[in-house]
């Protein structure tokens, strides 16, 4: 059993010494001892030690040398990236998407898996680890070196009972018990969340809600979704189902938009905003392929302008009570409508309520739900690289 360093001895200082090394090398990329002590305040000595101890624990290791003038060259040294990943999935009905994050931050490829729509032909342990799979291989790393996989779902994971709801997109796989299904069967640690909840995590740290206070996140896809941003933490709720907001009634003077709707996903799920796009002659087959056609057709500016009233009927709602410094309108619809839908939106939210918030358009250039897992992932290879500095003998 591992004794936890006494703050002040002599244990205490290397490993926290050990600490600031890795850090700097996270933050910094390749540095040499020399750089590694100015960057902390420590001497050469110390420096010297502390990389010593890291490479001896296969921590960090020698990438190349720096030309230090007159003298030898000087050994240049960086994190052992593959010592400890983590793959992100993204996964519905059809589709599987995943890569692997490394401590670095190194951006790996990503990969996109067809699924069968057969119960028979999947099961949760055998979908996570053919993504685990095939992420690693693109990346060129090892399988065996992958310690947590993050997973982004269509539902809600409750955390008091480990249980999936709202989950209509994951064929064969168990409702209950499932995050330790999943760890037992692979034998590493499995984070699940909700996927418009990492979109929300990567749109905090790379898209419109990078410098906001808070924010909401509206996904509009084939489903709906909503993520609330306070302060840099998802609201989840207390079974992990805040934000279904397609189940939500809309307001009866919502109904002439579309008589037929009941709900906000009758309003602008993807079945109405398909159906809005064949109105105006934009011809595909499903509705990701009429997105896609929106995008180029000239009649965009008409289907926005359909669309928006619908979606100010879901965003009043979520201002009133949430009152969010920022609403940010994403998933696949959000994208395709860009900054002209969210002024629209803006617009007729100003016309029916009393709400003033600042409307935009999704800033994450891609993979919303699968850049969320990443962050999720890269915080967390790096603890674990910082928890092995303390298995460190001197």
């Amino acid at each position: 059993m591992t004794t936890k360093p006494v703050p002040g001895t002599p244990s205490w200082l290397r490993e926290t010494n050990d600490r600031t090394a890795l850090a700097l090398l996270l933050e910094h990329g390749v540095l040499t001892r020399t750089r590694i002590g100015e960057l902390s305040g420590l001497s050469k000595p110390t420096a010297a030690q502390m990389v010593s101890r890291l490479e001896t624990a296969g921590l960090i290791h020698a990438v190349g040398e720096v030309s230090g003038g007159r003298g030898p060259n000087a050994a240049s040294y960086a994190v052992r990236a593959d010592r400890v990943l983590g793959v992100a999935v993204d996964i519905n009905y059809q589709v599987m998407r995943a890569t692997v994050v490394d401590a670095s931050g190194h951006e790996h490829p990503t990969v996109t898996v067809t699924l069968s729509r057969s119960a028979k032909d999947r099961s949760a342990a055998t979908d996570v680890q053919t993504a685990i799979d095939a992420a690693c291989e693109a990346a060129g790393t090892p399988a065996d070196a992958v310690r947590t996989v993050a997973i982004g779902v269509q539902g809600a994971l409750d955390p008091r009972t480990d249980e999936l709801s709202f989950v209509e997109t994951l064929p064969g796989w168990p409702r209950k018990g499932i995050r330790r299904h999943l760890e037992d069967a692979l034998g590493i640690s499995v984070h699940i969340d909700n996927d418009v909840n990492l979109a929300a995590i990567a749109e905090r740290s790379e898209g419109a809600g990078e410098d906001s206070s808070g924010f909401a996140l509206l996904w509009m896809g084939d489903g709906l979704g909503l993520s609330v941003d306070q302060g840099g933490v998802v609201h989840r709720g207390a079974s992990g189902g805040a934000g279904e907001i397609g189940y939500l009634p809309i307001p009866k003077s919502a109904g002439r938009l579309d008589p037929e709707a009941s709900d906000l996903q009758g309003l602008i799920g993807g079945t109405s905003v398909a159906r809005i796009a064949r109105s105006h002659g934009i011809r595909g087959r499903s509705y990701a392929a009429l997105v896609q056609a929106i995008a180029d057709s000239p009649q965009r500016e008409a289907v926005l302008h359909d669309l928006a009233p619908r979606i100010a009927a879901g965003v009043i709602p979520v201002l009133a009570i949430l009152d969010p410094e920022l609403v940010v309108l994403g998933g696949p619809t959000g994208r395709v409508g860009g900054d002209r839908l969210a002024e629209l939106v803006g617009q007729h939210v100003r016309r029916a309520s009393r709400w003033t918030a600042t409307i935009v358009s999704t800033d994450v250039a891609e993979h919303p739900v699968l850049r969320g897992a990443r962050e999720h992932l890269l915080a967390e290879v790096r603890n674990t690289l910082f928890s092995e500095v303390s298995r460190i003998t001197a």
